[in-house]
């Protein structure tokens, strides 16, 4: 790949990058570590792909040193595939099997021996390949027609509207847009609500493609604080009443990546503030179903009289499988058959076959959720124990639901102890994966969706990673050059 292969119309200048990149000094020679923060910030998505870079000069002055370190740093990245350089067009940022894949969660090559803790997701269940022969044996009756639902299959939707019924909240089937996978779905209402200039407010750190979706409508997200407290709704309630944003993004359950989740009181005031303000607020429910310890918390659209306001989006890639790609968008009538018309542009309609099998998921009760629960909660509490053990630094606490952890390293070295991860045989998503401006250097998420083995290796991965960064890891009262 060259250099004129690549649009370069987007530029980081050394200051930006010095902020960018936070602490990534440690002990080796400069020029590897500052390439391994380099690569990590590539990784994560801090710094997009085909983004044009800093002079070697202009770098060496940002981080202060020499230009023969960052010359040799930019030589690094060019021999591994993360950037491309030609003379009088400048340094540009890419990946070793180009710009195909995610920046977020792009693969380091396939090797068996390498544990991806980079996505949050549990394998299939037995149950699956049952529920693939049940909707085929159902399938013929469908062949007769065109095999397009706009809306979705009828039966799927009616059966979607009566889980929001069984959890208190009145549902008709014309309530309901069956999507391809619960990111189509964040995608449809963004680019349905939100334009260029627009602002999106989302939760802060969030789902790492929901500020992709923002960002790719033009919109500029912002971000409203959701940490180990929670959601700060008083600062919501200021922020829509401030930057006025087309439109609210809320993970109400067992937030990815922190996960905490709403109160009732909480839930009650998110809904009042979207009929006061008139603001869509969207509510990403696709971890409700992994509730592990506790009652299953209220349905983010209480009692339904907010649909005019409050959407809410589902899926089983979390509960059952990702690979079946079937989401679903519960919101008003007329919010539904808009999102159908514009899904036209993208894909007329989710996959049939899919759409049968999720019905025959959802319409069987075998205790497939409660065996997926009774399996997580054991691999959640197995990976805390580990993780305590190995690296009492660490600070690990434990959630209620959902698939992964929030751990605070106690120093602001997440991209570096993500990039030199892989060498130690684990990928883990950095903090700054799920913030908007480059924050959470100090978190990385750790997923326990994971065999109980395969935790283990990561673990010893994360201990020997760690220890390479120990001696000159920054304690929590040096300063951090990250942006807050």
């Amino acid at each position: 790949m060259t250099i004129h292969d690549l649009p370069t119309d987007r530029r980081i200048s050394g200051t930006r990058l010095r902020a960018v990149l936070g602490a990534w000094q440690r002990s080796g020679p400069q020029y590897v570590a500052l390439a391994d923060a380099l690569r990590a910030a590539v990784l994560s998505g801090a710094i997009p792909l085909s983004t044009r870079l800093p002079s070697e000069r202009e770098l060496a002055e940002a981080v202060e040193v020499s230009r023969t370190t960052t010359t040799a740093t930019y030589g690094l990245l060019r021999d591994e595939g993360y950037v491309v350089s030609r003379r009088g067009s400048g340094t540009v940022t890419t990946l070793p099997d180009g710009p195909g894949q995610s920046a977020r969660f792009v693969a380091l090559g396939s090797t068996e021996d390498l544990v991806d803790l980079t996505i949050a997701a549990p394998s299939a269940p037995s149950c699956l390949h049952g529920a693939y022969l049940a909707a085929l044996d159902s399938l013929p009756r469908h062949l007769e027609s065109t095999g397009y639902a706009s809306t979705g299959l009828p039966a799927l939707r009616e059966a979607i509207a009566a889980s929001y019924e069984r959890r208190g909240t009145p549902t008709t089937p014309d309530q309901i847009l069956v999507t391809t996978g619960a990111q189509q779905a964040i995608h449809l209402l963004t680019s349905a609500h939100a334009g260029p200039g627009d602002r999106v407010v989302v939760e802060h750190p969030t789902y790492p493609h929901a500020i992709e979706a923002v960002r790719a409508t033009g919109a500029r997200p912002v971000p409203v604080p959701a940490g180990l407290d929670g959601l700060d709704v008083d600062l919501l309630e200021s922020t829509l009443r401030q930057s006025a944003p087309r439109m609210v993004y809320l993970i109400p359950d067992h937030r990815n990546p922190t996960g905490t989740s709403l109160s009732d009181d909480e839930r009650e005031r998110v809904r009042a503030l979207a009929r006061r303000h008139r603001t869509l607020i969207v509510g990403d429910e696709v971890l409700t179903e992994l509730t592990l310890d506790g009652p299953v918390p209220a349905p983010f659209a209480g009692d339904g009289s907010s649909s005019g306001h409050v959407v809410s989006i589902g899926s089983v890639s979390k509960a059952f499988w990702g690979g079946l790609r079937v989401g679903w968008v519960r919101g008003h009538p007329d919010l539904v058959a808009r999102l159908a018309t514009t899904r036209g542009y993208m894909d007329i309609a989710t996959a049939l076959l899919e759409q049968l099998v999720v019905l025959q998921l959802l319409t069987t009760q075998d205790g497939t959720l409660d065996r997926r629960r009774t399996e997580l909660r054991a691999r959640r509490d197995l990976l805390v124990g580990l993780l305590r053990e190995r690296l009492p630094e660490w600070d690990v606490p434990v959630p209620k639901g959902g698939l992964a952890l929030w751990v605070d390293l106690g120093a602001p070295v997440s991209s570096a102890l993500a990039a030199l991860s892989p060498r130690h045989g684990v990928r883990i998503a950095p903090g700054p994966a799920f913030a908007v401006d480059g924050s959470f250097e100090r978190n990385v998420r750790i997923p326990f969706s994971e065999t109980p083995d395969t935790l283990a290796r990561a673990v010893d991965g994360l201990a020997g990673a760690w220890a390479s960064l120990g001696a000159v890891a920054p304690g929590p009262s040096q300063p951090s050059r990250m942006v807050v």
